[in-house]
């Protein structure tokens, strides 16, 4: 995969990119990170990127010029088009589901902004993606795209030591992961579960269904609703949460 950010502050990038398992997919030759500075694109004299909004109003707005040409700077002469991802705070909020996605394509370009806002025409004629971390305003896109990237990157086949490390994430089945226990056994008088420590296998992936589906129940209850279950499971979630109303009432 080939990673591209369009970027005021390619610095930012140096460390998250050379560093763990972004570093280490980089080494291999799994992804190809690149953070370009799309001032060098600006068509002016003073290497401005923004300007003010029509209308007036407080801020600026970043040019369309700058990132059209840093777009076309990049697509591969006879390739594909790459996705073309807008960090927005307005974007589709981001998701396990949209990881998987994008973790699918051969080249991602992401689209950092800064000041007010951009230019209306970069959302219509140029970017394929607006993406959202959450109901919050940062300061500029570079957070939120390096959380993006590293979700994407985690996801590529020999990133991880483990490969089912990702395939039974939380939310990669669409629920919270179960709960984890090392060594040692007993810690200040806290035991790891005995079924844990059993070695049949059956009981427990069938402890560990079970204590996800408690968990998603107790802390994202929404995720159950898409979440693919049996009956006999959403019958069990519905008496468990009965009860659990009861004890509370």
């Amino acid at each position: 995969m080939r990673i591209d950010v369009l970027t005021l502050f390619p610095d930012m990038f140096e460390g998250v990119f050379g560093s763990s398992i972004l570093g280490k997919a980089r080494e291999k030759g799994i992804v190809r990170l690149h953070a370009v500075n799309f001032r060098s694109y600006a068509n002016n004299k003073h290497n401005t990127v923004d300007d003010y909004p029509y209308g007036g109003g407080g801020g600026m707005v970043l040019k369309p010029e700058p990132l059209f040409a840093a777009v076309e700077d990049l697509l591969d002469e006879g390739g594909a088009k790459p996705r073309i991802v807008l960090m927005c705070p307005q974007g589709e909020p981001y998701t396990q589901r949209k990881a998987e996605e994008l973790s699918r394509e051969e080249h991602l370009v992401f689209v950092c902004g800064h000041y007010e806002g951009y230019d209306e025409r970069i959302r219509e004629h140029l970017v394929t993606d607006e993406l959202s971390i959450g109901d919050y305003v940062l300061t500029g896109g570079e957070l939120p795209a390096m959380v993006v990237i590293d979700s994407i990157v985690r996801l590529l086949p020999g990133s991880l030591g483990n490969e089912l490390s990702a395939v039974t994430d939380s939310f990669s089945t669409g629920l919270l992961e179960h709960p984890h226990y090392t060594r040692p056994a007993v810690f200040r008088g806290w035991e790891v579960p005995e079924v844990l420590l059993s070695g049949h296998h059956a009981n427990v992936e069938a402890w560990r269904r079970e204590q996800s589906l408690m968990r998603t129940l107790k802390r994202r209850p929404e995720l159950l609703e898409t979440a693919e279950l049996t009956a006999k499971e959403r019958e069990w979630l519905k008496r468990l949460a009965a009860e659990e109303a009861g004890d509370n009432g």
